[in-house]
């Protein structure tokens, strides 16, 4: 079952002495939280707060929620992970969460057979790489259009065409 609050970042410490908060964005750009007008502070959406204004900073986020309005108020969110609602996400075809992606069965796309589950994903900045594990094996996979035929998150499958190599013992 899908998770309806997913993790996107974590309050790392203040900017300024306005409340203003450093955002460590989990997701694939500092940008990706100017999508939302709430934010939340537990995985059951509960404890939500109010953005105001997401400025992105480099690798981060500077965020300035409603109500929070002195560094000491600023502080007290340190290392506090913050949540999405999934209802207010629309990704593009091809994107998926990888929280959605654990789990899943990954089918070799010419032979049908089982090549493992998606344990792991690591993003490496060109691409994401799978990580598909299968009879105590780690197998990584980068999640390219050459060998992804589809994913079916709801599903819980995926077909690849993995590259020569990976899955056998050829040179």
């Amino acid at each position: 079952m899908k998770k309806r609050y997913l993790e996107v970042g974590k309050i790392v410490g203040t900017h300024g002495v306005k409340g203003m908060t450093r955002v460590q964005v989990w997701a694939d750009s500092p940008d990706f939280l100017k999508e939302f007008k709430y934010l939340y502070t537990n995985e059951t959406g509960s404890d939500k707060l109010t953005v105001l204004k997401v400025q992105p900073h480099g690798n981060i986020s500077l965020v300035a929620f409603k109500g929070v309005d002195t560094i000491e108020h600023a502080e007290s969110f340190r290392n506090t992970v913050l949540y999405i609602d999934r209802q207010d996400v629309k990704l593009p075809e091809g994107r998926y969460f990888i929280t959605d992606l654990i789990g899943i069965t990954v089918y070799d796309a010419d032979t049908n057979a089982v090549l493992g589950e998606i344990c792991d994903v690591s993003q490496t900045g060109a691409n994401d790489v799978w990580h598909i594990k299968k009879d105590g094996r780690e197998y990584l996979i980068p999640a390219i259009s050459d060998v992804l035929v589809s994913v079916d998150i709801d599903g819980e499958k995926a077909i690849i065409r993995p590259l020569k190599g990976i899955f056998d013992d050829e040179d």
